[in-house]
């Protein structure tokens, strides 16, 4: 697989039926291993080694309903409170982040209302913080480490 723009991280593979699988520590079982995937993996130890954020709050592939239409999240983070912390949007490496993957991203949002979004495709990574009362995202530079108060 392709090398990221993320820290060295050591995985649990397995191969079968000529298919390789990677294990999800959060879904705990061995996922095929696609492109995509492997961005995903990536980031989920980002969010939890770099980052510090719980793997009991964190919640991958769930399904969504949006105006009728059932949508699959990547990644979310959840406030201990339960509300909705992040939403992560993961693409394979050599998928280009448009303003379509971005749009996409904001209507699972309108759905789920969370504070912060990201967006990767395991090379450029783009953070945003949401500001519901004016109705926009400002960019940021990363999304901030976990908090435990």
């Amino acid at each position: 697989m392709q090398k990221l723009n993320f820290p060295e991280y050591q995985f649990r593979f397995k191969n079968s039926e000529n298919k390789v699988s990677i294990f999800d520590r959060i879904r705990k079982k061995f996922i095929i291993l696609t492109p995509e995937e492997w961005v995903r993996q990536h980031t989920l130890r980002y969010l939890i080694e770099e980052k510090k954020y719980p793997k009991s709050l964190i919640n991958v592939e769930k399904l969504i309903k949006f105006n009728g239409l059932n949508k699959r999240y990547d990644i979310i983070i959840f406030n201990p409170d339960g509300s909705i912390f992040l939403i992560v949007e993961c693409k394979s490496a050599n998928v280009k982040i448009t303003q379509n993957v971005f749009d996409q991203i904001a209507r699972y949002n309108l759905a789920l209302d969370a504070e912060y979004l990201m967006i990767t495709n395991g090379i450029d990574h783009y953070y945003c913080q949401m500001s519901y009362t004016d109705k926009q995202y400002t960019f940021l530079k990363n999304i901030p480490d976990y908090n435990h108060n």
